[in-house]
């Protein structure tokens, strides 16, 4: 691959793709754009042709934009397009268009129009009659492709696509301010974006694996309302109880006038005093407990398991590799943390699953179904939390 801006006239630049079995694919970009392509071409395993708001082409397969991240693999989840027919350039030549009614226009003074351009068919025509007598042949000259998902009739507007995410409309990223954080539209219309409805499905699911681990965990503290992590929540209130406890015994001792009578007065004060004891807790500075530290532990201890596991078949001359179970005491220190730090939970599987898979060869399928074993045997969660966790926040591939 190569790039280089355009001498006379920098807006722009070259972009230069050659496959030794495809041939070669020219480009004229924005020249702001040359960095995000030459990373996507280089490390982004998402082929190299691109169509419709991010549909990419392999060279065998057209898929679906790059939205589901799979930590397991550092990159995102391929999804293939279902029934998905590469258009060629001989294809659409078939009914040839009028050369004469294009033209080769000079860089010098090129300006990238901001319609789709018109008459494209007969530009498509005087390429083709441009093109060096040693080219690959049109049938091979891949230029766009069809799939009933691309069908503009079922496509989604904003209202479509935080229905599927199950939002409320406004609740969608801002259009203009949050755009980044909205899928790339299929299609630009006067009344606003559009999208394919697979596209908002895994814009959806990538929505629910970022913020559903925390939603799931999370609970309300009193007095103050708020929603947190329950392992914070569950710090809070065992701190209020003591600290209730204490001052109970206090006033029934001495000082009366400083909390005043009854319970509920008394509770209210422990709810407060005990607030920032409980932050303290996992707190990732100076708290009591050292997070990080915790969750590089966490992540020794279960990889060095699987290195056991690995060595064991080694010995034993079997080409498969039987994991066991996740010791006891290593699921009861997971449950801490997750409850603590829910939305780096996925972070926190998908880093095991990608040492597993780097160090040890071993499937992200068969660690996710190790982790979700071993939490249904000795996690403190109930069944129906665990599954719905490890659905969330486990890579695709791991599951």
């Amino acid at each position: 691959m190569a790039f280089t801006t355009e001498t006379k006239n920098r807006a722009y630049a070259w972009a230069v793709h050659q496959h030794p079995e495809y041939g070669r694919t020219v480009l004229l970009i924005r020249d702001q754009d040359m960095s995000s392509l030459h990373h996507d071409w280089m490390f982004g395993r998402n082929g190299f042709v691109y169509r419709h708001g991010g549909y990419w082409w392999d060279g065998t397969a057209w898929h679906r934009p790059s939205q589901v991240v799979d930590r397991a693999y550092e990159g995102y989840d391929a999804r293939p397009v279902q029934d998905a027919i590469t258009v060629t350039a001989a294809d659409l030549l078939a009914h040839p268009g009028e050369a004469g009614n294009a033209r080769i226009a000079k860089i010098a003074d090129f300006t990238a129009p901001e319609e789709p351009l018109p008459h494209w068919h007969d530009h498509l025509a005087l390429w083709a009659s441009s093109r060096r007598p040693d080219s690959l042949p049109l049938a091979r000259c891949v230029v766009d492709l069809r799939a009933p998902e691309l069908e503009p009739a079922r496509f989604v507007d904003r209202a479509g696509l935080a229905q599927i995410a199950g939002l409320a409309p406004e609740d969608l990223p801002h259009p203009k301010h949050e755009r980044s954080s909205l899928p790339v539209p299929q299609t630009e219309t006067p009344d606003g974006p559009r999208w394919s409805r697979p596209v908002a499905g895994d814009w959806a699911e990538q929505r629910r694996r970022v913020h559903g681990p925390r939603a799931l965990l999370s609970g309300t503290t009193k007095p103050f309302g708020t929603d947190q992590p329950l392992g914070l929540v569950a710090d809070h209130h065992r701190l209020t109880k003591i600290i209730s406890d204490s001052l109970e015994d206090a006033d029934g001792r001495k000082d009366k006038r400083v909390f005043g009578r009854g319970g509920t007065k008394r509770e209210e004060t422990a709810a407060h005093l005990a607030w920032w004891p409980a932050v303290a807790l996992s707190d990732h500075t100076d708290g009591f407990i050292p997070v990080t530290a915790v969750r590089t532990t966490l992540i020794d201890a279960i990889v060095g398991g699987f290195a056991e596991d690995v060595g064991r078949a080694g010995r034993a001359n079997r080409a498969d590799v039987s994991l066991g179970d996740i010791r006891t005491d290593v699921v009861k220190l997971l449950d801490w943390y997750i409850l603590r730090e829910p939305d780096r939970t996925p972070v926190l599987f998908g880093e095991i699953c990608l040492l597993a898979r780097v160090r040890f060869g071993l499937d992200p399928r068969d660690v996710g179904s190790l982790l979700r074993r071993s939490l249904h045997l000795d996690s403190e969660l109930d069944g129906k939390t665990v599954d719905a966790l490890l659905d969330l926040a486990l890579p695709p591939s791991a599951t």
